[in-house]
């Protein structure tokens, strides 16, 4: 039997959210780099609004505010990724700290299996020190090592957690 819609898109959203976000960290090209993250941010968006409609419909409220956070704070990201590293902080600042805020908003409410609550509270707690950061004046730029270059595999293996949950339902 063919998966519904329903799964398939936020699936094909996340796994695109992932390749191109975790690949545009790795391109030299400042152009590529743009071009794979606008891709990254637009699938991972429409995952996310996907799953916060699921969420609401399945009357887990808090899960679904979460998820419409996360979409919030990726809208940041991408609103600031033409303008390059550098001109991005304040965009990608405000991004993460929604981005932290959403996965507590996913992760603390026991809905999802106990191991993706844990690698989603580990992502916001990352996310949230580098908003911290950011916001007390330090510049920050997507790429810059440890925090938050060593954050987006842990919010990878979060959307694997999602994925997995998605698959396993149904």
């Amino acid at each position: 039997m063919a998966r519904p819609a329903k799964d398939i898109v936020p699936i094909i959203g996340l796994i695109t959210g992932a390749t191109f976000g975790i690949g545009g960290t790795f391109v030299a090209s400042d152009a590529l780099r743009q071009i794979f993250w606008g891709i990254d941010g637009v699938g991972v968006i429409i995952a996310t609004t996907l799953l916060a409609i699921r969420s609401f419909r399945n009357g887990d409220d808090i899960v679904a505010a979460g998820f419409l956070v996360f979409a919030l704070g990726e809208s940041l990201l991408v609103s600031g990724t033409p303008a390059g590293l550098d001109a991005s902080v304040p965009s990608f600042g405000g991004g993460v700290a929604l981005w932290s805020a959403g996965l507590l908003l996913v992760s603390l409410p026991n809905v999802l299996p106990p191991a993706v609550r844990v690698v989603g509270v580990t992502a916001a707690a990352l996310f949230m020190v580098v908003a911290a950061r950011i916001f007390s004046g330090e510049h920050l730029v997507p790429t810059s090592s440890p925090l938050p270059f060593f954050a987006y595999p842990i919010l990878v293996l979060t959307f694997i957690g999602w994925i997995t949950t998605l698959l396993r339902r149904n």
